[in-house]
């Protein structure tokens, strides 16, 4: 028997629609940034980022998207996802963005943590008096 098996349908379901929803948008991101949109590189460049870097973003985060996407690597996946929302905090932290494009990111790596939480029993033992 899977750990997932032991989990409630609903929460299993919703762990599942949230995961896919992530994964698509972040491959999306990614894709955009490889393909050098004109909206991915502009604002690349108005953050500081050269143009020459955007393909690399791009492709770093791919691979982070693939690893949260497949079940044996998610953990590292949501490890990487993490680093790259933290880089986008420390972006908007060093350009005095609103409060609300600096909280936006660190929302979406709770929603990427909770998604695994949900779905794994041992990822939640890890947490203390959460259950």
């Amino acid at each position: 028997m899977t750990e997932e098996k032991t989990l409630p349908k609903g929460a299993l379901w919703a762990s599942y629609i949230l995961q896919t929803l992530i994964v698509v948008a972040f491959t999306f991101g990614a894709f955009n940034n490889m393909l050098k949109a004109e909206n991915a590189t502009k604002m690349a460049i108005e953050m500081g980022y050269s143009e020459d870097s955007v393909v690399a973003m791009g492709i770093i985060l791919l691979i982070a998207v693939l690893c949260y996407a497949i079940p044996k690597t998610c953990i590292l996946g949501a490890i990487l996802i993490t680093g790259w929302l933290g880089g986008a905090v420390a972006t908007h932290i060093i350009h005095s963005d609103p409060v609300s494009q600096i909280l936006f990111p660190v929302i979406f790596g709770i929603i990427i943590w909770l998604i695994l939480w949900l779905r794994m029993p041992k990822l939640r033992a890890l947490i203390p008096g959460v259950k």
